[in-house]
């Protein structure tokens, strides 16, 4: 009896060219979900990458998988056709923030809701970078741009608010500069049974270069990261001498000391907490990063299961060619 064959990082990456700009974050992210498609026991016929419109979606050309470069804002609605028909592939979606919450925001939050068993990596460098540097909607207010040259009038839209507002059961965040935070992230959204959505705070090196630096660069991330972890306080700040505090729905900053600090519990059933974690600002709060939320819920996957199961019981496997017969016959007379 032949063994399973074990892959590696390598068995996942295709012969496609990669065409990203030089030294674009995108490159850590896919790199990454290589080595972790390998750690977790993906196969690549079983593994399928779904896109839409924008650097990152060039993502499934550079997998030695499946994939799917589909229409602007719709890879949500094409993965859930996908696992709706075959629910034992792996299914990833692949998206950047204008793709997801611009144009895609209708299917962004219904994908969500459902809890399908998909993942949705969410690429977000707040800017368009395929289209040549216009605002986006996770530009900050104020933000120059080729179409905002006197600043960008819009409030900043924060996707995780906005999975957790749609009830989301895995929510998380994590960089494109901190590979080993990232596999960590992504290995828990790959065993996750549920709608995972990771944002990745990504940079564009070209158009909205070092937009998450304040706060995630090599020399800032100690002072101004979250780092959430499981049952362990909110602390941070270098010295790990800050603290999240609750402050009636929400947080405040306070010294750290054991009878304020709150502790995190990603499997707490209300999506309030997590709404609260993803609603924080900088640089009046730190920005949070790990995991947000973790609950089990039933999937989209086996509710339909469960719906045709209880159909056939009741009415027989059926025969379509005969139902489509009668109809033709009944439209007749």
């Amino acid at each position: 009896m032949m063994g399973i064959e074990v892959l590696n990082r390598k068995d996942f990456v295709s012969a496609t060219q990669i065409k990203w700009c030089r030294g674009c974050g995108d490159f850590n992210v896919l790199k990454t979900m290589q080595a972790v498609l390998a750690k977790t026991g993906r196969t690549r016929e079983n593994s399928v990458f779904i896109s839409g419109i924008g650097c990152s979606s060039r993502f499934p050309y550079y997998l030695n998988t499946y994939g799917f470069h589909t229409i602007h804002g719709r890879a949500p609605a094409i993965a859930t056709g996908v696992k709706a028909v075959n629910p034992d592939l792996d299914v990833w979606v692949i998206t950047g923030d204008g793709d997801a919450l611009s144009i895609g925001g209708n299917h962004f939050i219904h994908a969500i809701r459902r809890n399908q068993d998909i993942k949705i990596l969410l690429f977000n460098n707040a800017v368009y970078g395929l289209t040549k540097g216009q605002f986006s909607p996770t530009s900050s207010q104020g933000a120059v741009s080729k179409s905002s040259p006197l600043g960008s009038p819009d409030r900043a839209l924060r996707p995780l608010a906005l999975a957790a507002s749609a009830d989301a059961t895995f929510i998380a965040r994590t960089s494109d500069n901190d590979p080993v935070h990232m596999a960590m992230v992504l290995e828990a959204a790959a065993n996750h049974q549920g709608t995972a959505v990771v944002e990745i705070l990504q940079n564009c090196v070209i158009f909205n270069d070092q937009v998450h630096e304040p706060y995630n660069g090599p020399k800032s991330r100690d002072e101004h990261l979250l780092y959430l972890k499981h049952d362990k306080p909110l602390l941070f700040g270098k010295d790990q001498s800050n603290a999240l505090v609750s402050d009636g729905f929400g947080f405040k900053v306070a010294k750290a000391n054991d009878a304020c600090c709150l502790v995190h519990r990603p499997t707490e059933e209300s999506a309030a907490y997590a709404f609260a974690l993803a609603s924080l600002s900088y640089p009046e709060f730190p920005v949070p990063v790990g995991i947000f939320r973790q609950i089990h819920r039933p999937t989209f996957d086996h509710v339909l299961t469960e719906q045709q199961s209880v159909a056939v019981q009741k009415n027989g496997p059926g025969d379509l060619k005969a139902l489509l017969q009668k109809n033709s016959y009944q439209r007749l007379i």
